[in-house]
């Protein structure tokens, strides 16, 4: 799939197992860099065998692949893309693959901590709440994405009708789900909720909310029904996605502390992020050094009951990697 066509261009692949929420990330520095240099961009999805998909990366071969991924490779004659950017478990024995047989062509970048001969790729941009180090790291708060003021304008455009017309301030509420280190049962969506509508209805305000693919459906269903009565929109995953029509829309955003990806999201419009509790599951270290990071950079807050306003500088740390990788692509 390309973004552009352009075959003066700087070629890119953004390479994942095609979950938007793996693909997001690469595509989202991909478009970076296309912001900041004439870009082509062609998204691929791989996907291993089921018989290989649990083979560690260093014993995988491209003959595993499931038929229907895509080549990751290219055909005899074709050029190897100037930059691959990729993301994800299923993409690690592949970036080093083409870094190897591009002959030093192809400028490898792995999104996230690989966990995997991790020195062994050009760029590693990964969370500064990972922790990792290396001459080849480049450590970002949150994770790349495609949020920009250009995207969210476009996506607010087929939900004006609908979102401008709602009361200030109008609250994005942004609900995650399941996770290994947090749950959302149905109590405590309950009295999040209550919450939730209690903080929108004090400030005479209205609701944005969306659920993830991961929120429990009695957590859902509890949520609906406490917040129904408060104006504004719940969308019930049928139709275009409103996410950025949402986040464009916003005076507020409330997310939930189990998404590194939306709280990092929000943060890069320069608007208040507030951070809804879950039920801790297990240690989750690495969130608390990611939320500890936003209230350094004065972009967070933990959410405690109200809507409160202050004024930061958005979050840019797609843009930072992106420069970073048009740095060394010079050097």
């Amino acid at each position: 799939m390309e973004v552009t066509a352009d075959r003066s261009a700087l070629s890119i692949w953004v390479v994942s197992d095609g979950r938007a929420g793996m693909e997001n990330q690469a595509l989202g520095l991909a478009e970076a860099l296309q912001r900041l240099l004439p870009s082509e961009i062609t998204i691929k999805r791989v996907r291993w065998r089921a018989a290989f998909d649990k083979l560690p990366s260093s014993l995988k071969a491209p003959w595993m692949l499931d038929p229907s991924a895509d080549a990751p490779f290219p055909k005899a004659g074709e050029a190897w893309p100037d930059v691959w950017i990729a993301t994800g478990r299923a993409t690690l024995p592949l970036s080093l693959m083409v870094r190897r047989r591009s002959g030093g062509k192809t400028f490898v970048v792995q999104t996230q901590d690989p966990r995997w001969q991790t020195g062994d790729y050009d760029l590693v941009v990964a969370p500064h709440h990972d922790g990792i180090e290396g001459r080849n790291i480049l450590s970002i708060t949150g994770s790349p994405h495609r949020i920009s003021s250009d995207r969210l304008a476009e996506g607010a455009a087929g939900f004006a009708d609908v979102l401008e017309p709602l009361p200030h301030p109008r609250v994005a509420v942004l609900i995650g789900g399941k996770s290994r280190a947090h749950d959302l049962p149905e109590a405590h969506a309950a009295a999040l909720a209550d919450q939730i509508a209690g903080a929108i209805e004090t400030a005479g305000g209205s609701l944005m909310l969306t659920y993830s693919r991961r929120t429990p459906e009695a957590a859902k269903a509890a949520m609906t029904a406490r917040l129904a009565h408060v104006p504004g929109l719940i969308w019930d995953g049928t139709g275009p996605n409103p996410y950025f029509a949402f986040l464009h829309f916003a005076d507020q955003i409330l997310v939930t502390e189990d998404s590194a990806n939306m709280a990092a999201e929000g943060a890069s419009t320069g608007k208040p992020v507030h951070i809804l509790p879950m039920v801790a599951t297990k240690p989750a270290d690495k969130f608390a050094r990611l939320h500890q990071d936003l209230r350094n950079r004065s972009t967070a807050r933990p959410f405690d009951g109200r809507l409160e306003t202050w004024t930061y500088e958005p979050l840019n740390e797609t843009e930072r990697a992106a420069r970073a990788i048009i740095e060394r692509l010079q050097a």
